[in-house]
Order: structure tokens, then C-alpha cells, then sequence
């Protein structure tokens, strides 16, 4: 709807797509009373309806409507974050459900928004599922645990690149305590799996923790700030990263490429609020894959690194990856040159002491 604005005696000039008409209106306060209490049915007609006001002029005492040659104005299009915000409220189809506003209600317009906005708050999607798919008893000279295999998914759709992992009862409690050091109100109601000095493995308490660490997770996760925090994601990513550039420091490029394809996809889904956090990880698979001659494969890891980094000319990585592209866009045949010119231009902009080559710097990364 497009509202104007009128004085005196007026008119407003509906029109849709299946009818046209004029209803008289005799004051500004019943335009706007009648713009104000929109039923909740109107919003689900199958046709648009737009509201015009109709200006008028006084010509010897008698008031004409003006036509204006412009034509009727639609209602703008919603922008692409405020579709994205959209896409993520609850189905329509939640209005047949017990305790929702039903078709016929007689809501405003303002109570209809307000309404859904509580709805919001009490809505959550869940993207990733945490399941605890087996456990196996693993006995070392000095030592004998249980090691808690854990799948994770993303839901939604086909998730080819599942996640797995294995964590111990230390894992699940070094991560527990490194959340209470900082959100330790967000997880008071959170209950971890008390640790027992006979029985740990038996069969019965082997089933009883899986199920336990499925929904300790699944509870973490649900929580925004903790699914966000540095300690939640390195507790599912830092063990296989810290293996993978240790291969990578060693020079074992193929198995640190093993290790990065799997880890890589599961950092992609957790810092998605934050992908910069994922630049060590693609600037060690492009070192590994031009070591092991492969630029196509390096040229397109560097690719996400700098799609990652967006243009973030003072972090560390900036000028070296840029650096290590334009060798790799020369050997390829492809435009090295605007990538020279990035650097460049970085360089005049923020003008660094950048002396370490990508490869020094990413086998600095993950050594603790």
C-alpha cells in the first residue's frame, strides 16, 4: 500500500486486480483509521490490492479529483537481507496451528507483526545434528579409555560431507570447563555426564554416555553465543587441524590434504558467522597442493582464502596469499596482473613490513 495524504473532502481509489472502485472519506483521521486496522484475511488474499489518495483541487468553489499521469506505485521489493530474514520466520502454515491467529481474525496490522515477532523468539532452526554413533575401547601402555565416535551432520538437504570425529570423556570435560569460564550462566541448566572411578566400561555405561554427549552437544549447539565461541569450535575442529599442519610442518602434504578435506567442510559450517577464521586452513591446502604440483587445486583454494578474508587489506594473510596467487595465476595463464595490482594497491594503502612467504607462515600455525 502507498499511503498520501488529502484534506477536506476526498476520496481513495482502491484498485486490484479484480475490481475497481471509490469509497468516500470524509476526514484524514478515517483514511488513516481505515489503512490502520487491516483484517489479518486481507493479508492472505490471492490478489494485490494497492491504496491510492487522490488529491484534489478547488476550481471555483467545486472540489475536482486530480488525476496524476504517473502510474500507481508498487510496493517496493523487500531487500535481499530482508528476504533472507523472511526465508528464516516460520511457515504461513503455522497460522492453522492450535494457540495461531486463524484466517478470519481480526488482528491489526501491528498485532499481526507483534505476534510473529514472539514467535521468533520462540523459534530456533537447528543446522547441524550431533550424533554419538559408537564407542570403542582403545587400551595404550599406560592407559585405557573409551573413544566416542561423533557424526555430524547439517540439516535441510543431502549433507555428502558429513563430519567424523572421535573424542574422549577428557575431550567432553576440557571443553566443559573451558565454557563455564566464560558462559557459565548460558550453561548452568546443561547437565554433564558425572565421571565414574569403577564401570567406565562397561556396556551399559558406554551406551548411557553416548546418549548423554548426543544431547550435550545438541543442547551447546543450540545456544548461539556458545556454538560461536572460539572453545565450542576448536573442540570439533583443533584436534584433526593441529594433526594436519603437523604433517604440513613435516612435510607430508598428502596425508595434511587427507586430514584438511575432512576438516574443512565441518569449520565451513561452524564459522559461518565468521568465515576469516577459515583462511590457515585453505592457505595450508594451497600450500600443500602447489608442493605437490597441483595449481589448479591450489589456485582454487586460494580463491576461498580470499573470498574469506573480503578485502581485509591488514590481516596477515592478506599480502602473502595475494602474493602466492599471482605466481600461481601466471603459471595457469590466467589474469595475474589485477591481483598485482591489489597488492599494490594494498601496499601504498597500509604500507607493512610483510616479509614471511605463505608457506612460513601457515607451518606457524596450530604448533601448540
Amino acid at each position: 500500500m502507498v499511503p498520501g495524504i488529502i484534506a477536506g473532502e476526498g476520496y481513495i481509489e482502491e484498485r486490484s486486480e479484480e475490481r475497481k472502485g471509490r469509497k468516500p472519506v470524509s476526514r484524514v483521521d478515517d483514511c488513516f483509521g481505515q489503512l490502520g486496522s487491516v483484517p489479518a484475511r486481507v493479508l492472505r488474499k490471492p490478489y494485490r490490492t494497492y491504496l491510492r489518495l487522490v488529491p484534489f483541487r478547488r476550481q471555483g468553489g467545486q472540489a475536482t479529483t486530480h488525476q496524476p499521469s504517473s502510474p500507481i506505485l508498487h510496493p517496493p521489493r523487500a531487500a535481499p537481507e530482508q528476504r533472507d530474514l523472511a526465508q528464516e520466520r516460520p511457515s504461513m502454515r503455522a497460522l492453522d496451528a492450535p494457540g495461531s491467529p486463524s484466517p478470519n481474525s481480526s488482528m491489526t496490522t501491528g498485532e499481526l507483526q507483534e505476534y510473529w515477532r514472539k514467535e521468533k523468539r520462540c523459534w530456533r532452526r537447528v543446522k547441524l545434528l550431533f550424533e554419538v554413533a559408537s564407542a570403542r575401547i582403545e587400551e595404550r601402555k599406560v592407559s585405557k579409555f573409551v573413544m566416542y565416535q561423533i557424526v555430524v551432520i547439517q540439516t535441510g538437504s543431502f549433507d555428502s560431507n558429513k563430519a567424523v570425529l572421535e573424542r574422549r570423556y577428557s575431550d567432553f570435560e576440557m571443553l566443559q570447563k573451558n565454557l563455564l569460564k566464560t558462559f557459565r550462566e548460558e550453561i548452568e541448566d546443561i547437565a554433564f555426564p558425572k565421571k565414574h572411578l569403577v564401570g567406565n566400561f562397561t556396556e551399559e555405561m558406554i551406551s548411557e554416555r553416548k546418549l548423554a554427549f548426543k544431547e550435550y552437544l545438541t543442547l551447546l549447539y543450540a545456544i548461539r553465543c556458545v556454538r560461536r565461541s572460539r572453545e565450542f569450535i576448536d573442540f570439533l575442529t583443533r584436534p584433526e587441524l593441529r594433526e594436519a599442519f603437523g604433517c604440513l610442518r613435516g612435510g607430508q602434504y598428502g596425508r595434511a590434504l587427507d586430514i584438511l578435506v575432512r576438516v574443512v567442510p565441518l569449520q565451513e559450517k561452524l564459522t559461518a558467522h565468521c568465515p576469516v577464521m577459515m583462511v590457515p586452513a585453505l592457505c595450508a591446502m594451497l600450500v600443500c597442493h602447489r608442493d605437490l604440483e597441483r595449481p589448479a587445486e591450489a589456485f582454487a583454494a586460494g580463491e576461498r582464502a580470499l573470498q574469506c578474508l573480503q578485502a581485509r587489506e591488514g590481516h596477515r594473510y592478506y599480502a602473502p596469499l595475494l602474493d602466492a596467487m599471482i605466481c600461481l595465476a601466471y603459471a595457469l595463464g590466467k589474469d595475474f596482473v589485477s591481483l598485482q595490482e591489489k597488492l599494490q594497491e594494498s601496499q601504498l594503502r597500509q604500507p607493512s613490513p610483510w616479509g614471511f612467504t605463505l608457506k612460513e607462515l601457515t607451518v606457524r600455525e596450530y604448533l601448540y
